[in-house]
């Protein structure tokens, strides 16, 4: 999100964060739901959450869900004990971009976590009883990586066993070539076909009790829902389908998103 060097991310102000509250909850009635928007709100303190979820729950008497983005290398730095007061305090769900569940591909995109950071982290936040969301991005290991991003993906999603699960296809908010250029000139990316196995292969390797699985991002050339494990058959042969006739569906250019 904060890759354009003309938008640098830093905190507000915490007296600013608390008037905008008080404000909104003056003119906001039957609000029941808040997102931490729009950077990853754990990199604030324990102490700063805690002071904006106790001021939204004092803005908003019917708020019942308050969700925000995560790096895991930010749940690193909080205690179990400090996330569930979090918790109890409101805060209900995360979002954690894990992208991939490869070494390699994380090496390649300059994440800053591993698969075993990403599954500690994700650990800690259920340890806390906190609900997490995850994110896989289709065809970010490109052509040569396409078989280890799915599996390791997969792998990594089987241990962390998340309440949520959704898949975005790669696009190029930099352009193609500036990509290219930090991942290594072995870059080549996947066409629908290729987004589709790489796709099957993923959820054919999932083995899920209850999470809730989307793709249905504007991203995404191929639209499916449903929960893993009960809807796994169902969606492989969709994507079974897709590949079948994959040039029916449209090359969908995403440069800006």
């Amino acid at each position: 999100m904060y890759t354009d060097p003309q938008k640098k991310f830093s905190a507000r102000k915490e007296a600013e964060v608390l008037a905008d509250i008080d404000r909104s909850g003056q003119q906001l009635i039957g609000v029941s739901r808040v997102f931490l928007a729009d950077g990853d709100a754990m990199v604030l303190s324990s102490r700063r959450l805690l002071t904006i979820l106790q001021a939204l729950n004092k803005a908003f008497p019917e708020l019942r869900r308050v969700g925000a983005y995560c790096l895991p290398r930010n749940v690193a730095r909080k205690t179990v004990d400090e996330l569930i007061e979090l918790k109890n305090n409101g805060l209900s769900i995360l979002y954690v971009g894990v992208e991939s569940g490869d070494d390699e591909v994380l090496t390649r995109i300059k994440k800053g976590e591993t698969a075993e950071s990403t599954l500690s982290a994700l650990e800690k936040i259920k340890q806390a009883g906190i609900k997490t969301s995850v994110m896989v991005l289709n065809g970010l290991g490109g052509a040569e990586l396409s078989e280890q991003h799915a599996v390791n993906s997969a792998r990594l999603i089987n241990q962390a066993q998340p309440d949520y699960l959704s898949t975005l296809v790669l696009t190029f908010h930099r352009g193609p070539k500036r990509f290219v250029d930090d991942f290594g000139n072995d870059f080549v990316e996947l066409n629908n076909k290729g987004l589709f196995s790489e796709m099957h292969r993923f959820i054919s390797e999932l083995n899920l009790e209850s999470t809730v699985f989307r793709s249905d991002h504007i991203s995404n050339r191929l639209v499916l829902k449903g929960t893993l494990g009960r809807d796994k058959e169902m969606m492989l042969n969709q994507i079974e389908q897709a590949i079948s006739h994959s040039e029916r569906f449209s090359d969908i250019a995403l440069q800006n998103i």
